[in-house]
């Protein structure tokens, strides 16, 4: 048997080794590659949030589930950190009903780094079921939608929640979602309340958004991990937070194996088919 032969026989469960270390190893070490130029749809969202002042109130609409989280998480830790970091105000809602954990593990994580005070930094509204009754109703009076947070403490009493009554005194709405909900906050808070909209979605959805970008309908779009890690590097997070980043070095890494793979394995079965036919 040639060594063509043998690398066509070659035991699938090395390339699945391979595969694992070529995830793992990056995560572990810490390494990173370089990402390029941040995307203008990313920027957009940076340059918006970088822009408000102190104060200012920025809803994040956490829709999206455990399945998501390693695109999505990493976007929503960048930007809430950023937020934060500019200190704005920060609201959490969700029409997803795994999202209130999400939300929870975000502004916990990074309030507890920042040392900001939740109910007067931020506060997790919590789930609500209803859809697009719930983004109307939002711009009617929030505190008739959510009379209570996530944890049961009323709305009113927080100081997060002094002088926001709807969509007039939101500056910004991010929607993170891996699903059709985007749609809904487009058609009922830009369209109807003509609310500034930015969405952080995954990667296989960015072709269903990019045209509402190029119709001014959202302002910007954080796209996939490789959005999250570019969205890291404008707000300068590195090291072991930056989890878009370091997921986006194991993805690449991947892809240059898989990639390489593919290349020998066409080589291989043309190159044994050429020995056979010799012999």
């Amino acid at each position: 048997m040639n060594i063509w032969d043998r690398l066509l026989a070659l035991d699938r469960r090395w390339v699945f080794m391979g595969i694992a270390l070529a995830v793992i190893i990056p995560i572990i070490t810490g390494l990173t590659l370089p990402l390029g130029k941040p995307a203008p749809p990313t920027v957009a969202v940076y340059d918006y949030i970088e822009a408000l002042q102190p104060g200012d109130v920025v809803m994040f609409a956490i829709d999206y589930g455990p399945s998501s989280m390693p695109e999505l998480h990493p976007q929503a830790l960048a930007m809430v950190r950023h937020a934060l970091e500019k200190d704005l105000r920060v609201l959490s809602v969700s029409l997803n009903v795994q999202g209130t954990a999400l939300a929870n593990d975000v502004l916990q994580t990074v309030g507890d780094e920042l040392g900001a005070v939740d109910g007067t930094d931020y506060v997790n509204l919590g789930f609500k079921v209803g859809g697009s009754a719930v983004i109307l109703g939002i711009g009617e009076d929030i505190l008739t939608v959510y009379p209570t947070t996530a944890d049961g403490r009323r709305t009113r009493d927080l100081p997060a929640m002094y002088g926001v009554s709807n969509y007039g005194d939101i500056a910004l709405v991010i929607d993170l979602a891996a699903s059709n909900i985007p749609g809904a906050w487009i058609a009922f808070a830009k369209e109807r309340y003509d609310q500034d909209i930015a969405l952080g979605i995954t990667a296989v959805m960015a072709t269903d958004f990019y045209p509402y970008l190029q119709s001014n309908q959202i302002i910007g779009l954080v796209n996939g991990l490789k959005g999250a890690a570019e969205y890291e590097a404008l707000v300068g997070l590195a090291g072991e937070d930056a989890l878009g980043t370091l997921g986006m070095s194991a993805q690449s890494i991947a892809h240059l194996l898989i990639i390489v793979l593919v290349i020998v394995g066409n080589i291989a079965y043309f190159a044994s088919g050429r020995h056979r036919a010799r012999r």
